[in-house]
């Protein structure tokens, strides 16, 4: 996937996608992934020698389906992506952090980043890959694994909506003070991926800009199978 991925991410509109996620805390990032790739990527999900761990998510209360956590060295395509969207992103963190009066700030690459984390004790990988079935689904929550956490992350739909599965919607929902929690589905396409706050976003008021909370989640799967490649920046204790 060398060059390909690198290509397909610069022909993306990313002052538009900036917008939309200073604006909703989450933009699509469509046909990132070609169709063959993205079912080389769910077909790992068998593969246990692939993966550090395994979640079935109603044993945490987190919902139906199961994910597994990838191992180091993670698969190129994942470690590609995950650098490279990055890269991408930093910038955007930044000027978030600067934004919230927040002091941290993220290196221009991701390997220095992640010395970061492994330094703080954050040492295991986070990119996962997610199965649904039949009323699977997955609640609202975010993603934060110890004090280090970049904050956005993204996620690819590896399966063909209406072919593969049927509902398993994206969900981002926004909770701002003393009002009642936004919803936004982000409609996806096999190959897409949707970047989004891991759990809070800036938003301007009448004295500066304030904090407003994110979460995501999936909608329940009517029908099929829905594979799902979750890219988390920052490691795990």
């Amino acid at each position: 996937m060398s060059g390909a991925l690198a290509a397909r991410l610069a022909e993306l509109d990313w002052a538009a996608i900036e917008r939309e996620l200073d604006a909703q805390g989450g933009a699509r990032l469509p046909g990132v992934l070609s169709a063959e790739l993205c079912r080389q990527l769910a077909a790992l999900y068998p593969h246990g020698e692939h993966f550090r761990s395994r979640i079935v998510m109603a044993r945490h209360g987190f919902g139906r389906g199961e994910y597994q956590y990838f191992a180091y060295p993670l698969p190129p395509p994942v470690a590609e992506v995950r650098g490279l969207l990055y890269a991408r992103l930093a910038p955007l963190a930044n000027r978030w952090n600067a934004m919230l009066g927040l002091t941290a700030r993220y290196p221009a690459e991701h390997e220095a980043y992640l010395t970061e984390c492994h330094q703080a004790g954050q040492r295991r990988p986070t990119p996962l890959l997610l199965r649904y079935t039949e009323g699977d689904y997955n609640c609202l929550h975010q993603d934060l694994y110890g004090e280090r956490v970049f904050p956005l992350q993204v996620a690819f739909l590896l399966s063909a909506p209406g072919q593969d599965f049927t509902g398993g919607e994206f969900v981002l929902t926004e909770q701002r003070p003393r009002m009642q929690s936004r919803p936004e589905v982000v409609p996806l396409q096999q190959g897409d991926a949707v970047v989004f706050a891991v759990h809070h976003r800036p938003v301007a008021g009448a004295r500066g800009y304030y904090r407003v909370n994110l979460r995501h989640g999936v909608s329940r799967i009517r029908t099929g199978q829905r594979h799902t490649l979750g890219v988390i920046f920052h490691d795990a204790l």
